[in-house]
């Protein structure tokens, strides 16, 4: 299957975040972006069909943004991403919206840049794609700079992007936006959702981001002065700081879930021993350990608690068996379950691991049991 053109950045093993590019643009949008969210994240930005390095064929006549969605989710399945974080930018950001309402068990969390859930009707859309059939784009390029940048400003490779994409593409892509509608279906959108506006943004202003952050429950809006359309390439340490602190719930989400499962006396005693040196060790485990795999919901929380006692007791960290046999017992399991996990795993372990097993669990157990 033909995919997307894509640039990947950052660490494999970190939490992913798929980009998405505005109508006429490439992944060329994110290059002041991209490489600061790739230190904490593994980065996918994609283009467009017809956009970029994307091929043409990718999109036909009378697409929806629910067909671009779909190609945003198989190249994800082709690299081995079930669940990602999703930024995008006008067309992006609808698919994002497509993809909060049709395939919330895709996402982690969402931000819409300078997007809308609807975008002033069809006609407009229809108008453009009629105009793009006949004529290219040569025409529409040249007026890049006041649709997409206030004041002065500009990228030449956004508005040389834009010149090259592909006519028919183009179109189709706008056939997609003149069918866009969710105004009716935001309030099922239940991810971390963050809607960022630019204030001199002409096609979608901030009214446009202010609707989506009345419906979205627990949704966060943030307004950019002096960015219009493109803010990601006019603005992009204020996208950044509103991206970083979005995309960093997941650590406060990982911490709550952490207290939960290990106790506030342990979270409470790795804290006061955190250092600069450790900071980022910290905030690794509390974004992805607990942050993305211990609250997602395929496994129980008593199911998580056996599968890590069992890890523990193969590879002999029996410190780390010792705090989670406590949180086993917060998890739910009995001292009988846990006995019957490190006898299992006396089968398939080893039976001097287990040994060492039940007496780091006899241990706790008693001291929980208040008879040591």
């Amino acid at each position: 299957m033909t995919l997307l053109n894509h640039r990947a950045e950052g660490p494999s093993s970190a939490p992913p975040l798929l980009l998405g590019p505005s109508l006429g643009t490439s992944y060329a949008l994110w290059d002041e972006v991209a490489p600061e969210l790739s230190i904490s994240h593994r980065v996918v930005r994609c283009d467009l069909p017809g956009h970029g390095g994307s091929a043409a064929g990718l999109i036909e006549a009378g697409a929806t943004v629910g067909d671009l969605a779909g190609l945003v989710l198989a190249l994800a399945d082709s690299l081995g991403i079930e669940r990602f974080a999703y930024a995008g930018v006008s067309l992006g950001g609808a698919v994002g919206l497509h993809l909060a309402v049709h395939r919330p068990e895709r996402l982690s969390s969402l931000a819409v840049i300078c997007s809308s859930a609807h975008f002033n009707g069809s006609r407009p859309w229809e108008e453009r794609a009629a105009l793009v059939r006949r004529e290219g784009l040569a025409a529409l390029a040249e007026n890049a700079d006041a649709r997409w940048f206030a004041g002065d400003f500009t990228v030449p490779r956004l508005v040389r992007d834009h010149r090259d994409a592909d006519p028919e593409a183009y179109a189709a892509c706008c056939d997609a936006l003149a069918a866009f509608d969710l105004r009716d279906r935001l309030a099922e959108i239940a991810v971390p959702t963050l809607l960022v506006a630019g204030r001199e943004d002409p096609a979608t202003p901030p009214a446009h981001l202010r609707e989506i952050a009345d419906a979205v429950p627990g949704a966060t809006l943030v307004e950019l002065p002096g960015a219009s359309h493109l803010a990601p390439a006019q603005c992009p340490e204020a996208v950044l700081t509103a991206l970083r602190a979005h995309l960093g719930q997941g650590a406060s989400r990982g911490m709550a879930v952490r207290r939960e499962v290990l106790g506030d006396a342990h979270v409470d005693r790795a804290q006061v021993r955190q250092t600069p040196f450790t900071a980022r060790f910290q905030d690794f485990i509390s974004r992805y350990a607990w942050g993305e795999i211990w609250t997602d919901p395929t496994l129980s929380r008593r199911e998580r608690s056996m599968i890590t006692l069992t890890a523990l007791v193969a590879h002999g960290h029996y410190d780390e068996l010792a705090m989670h046999v406590r949180a086993a017992r917060r998890n739910g399991l009995t001292p009988e379950e846990i006995g019957a996990v490190l006898l299992q795993t006396a089968v398939y372990c080893g039976v001097p691991a287990a040994n060492s097993a039940f007496a780091t669990a006899q241990r706790v157990l008693a001291e929980e049991d208040g008879t040591s």
